[in-house]
């Protein structure tokens, strides 16, 4: 039985398990070509070892959006760096997959996570940072709410380099978020 988070309209989402590997794998190999030189998901048991051992942390959780009606998994989003305090934030990522994109199934997702995040976790901030040419990601923090908040020159490795990127946020009693 898979621990259900979020039911939404077209899709679920679950916490990450082993059983997900394979599947998760396939969908990553599928989608490098979509994915590169944005993300680098795991795409061999080796990686998805590092990458389960970094989920299972107190501060981060990994989230797999799945179709509703045949359970198909279309996406991942990530809760990283999840922090209490004054300051109640954690940074989100994401990477949908090939056949999926452009559907609305990772707006759904994302919105379930922002759910989540601000209500059952009881966060005050969410952050995004995203490299300055992928449009599509941005394209998605916009539609979802997220607000660009500045540039941060060689931010975040990537793929081995370090790669600008632009800071999109939220807060939780941000009109926009509270109107949901």
């Amino acid at each position: 039985m898979r621990a259900v988070i979020a039911t939404g309209e077209r899709v679920w989402l679950c916490s990450l398990r082993l059983s997900d590997r394979e599947e998760l794998i396939r969908a990553v190999t599928a989608s490098l070509s979509q994915h590169r030189p944005w993300v680098y998901a795991p795409k061999n048991r080796e990686q998805w070892s590092a990458y389960a051992r970094k989920r299972k942390a107190d501060d981060a959780r990994a989230m797999v959006v799945r179709r509703r009606d045949d359970g198909l998994m279309v996406g991942v989003i990530n809760l990283n760096n999840i922090i209490g305090g004054g300051l109640q934030q954690a940074f989100v990522g994401y990477y949908g997959f090939a056949p999926h994109f452009g559907r609305g199934y990772m707006t759904e997702g994302l919105n379930l996570v922002i759910e989540h995040a601000f209500v059952d976790l009881r966060l005050h901030r969410l952050e995004a940072n995203i490299q300055p040419g992928n449009e599509p990601s941005k394209k998605l923090a916009k539609r979802v709410g997220f607000r660009y908040e500045g540039f941060s020159p060689r931010y975040l490795q990537v793929g081995g380099e370090w790669r600008d990127h632009e800071r999109w946020a939220m807060v939780s009693d941000d009109p926009t978020v509270t109107a949901r």
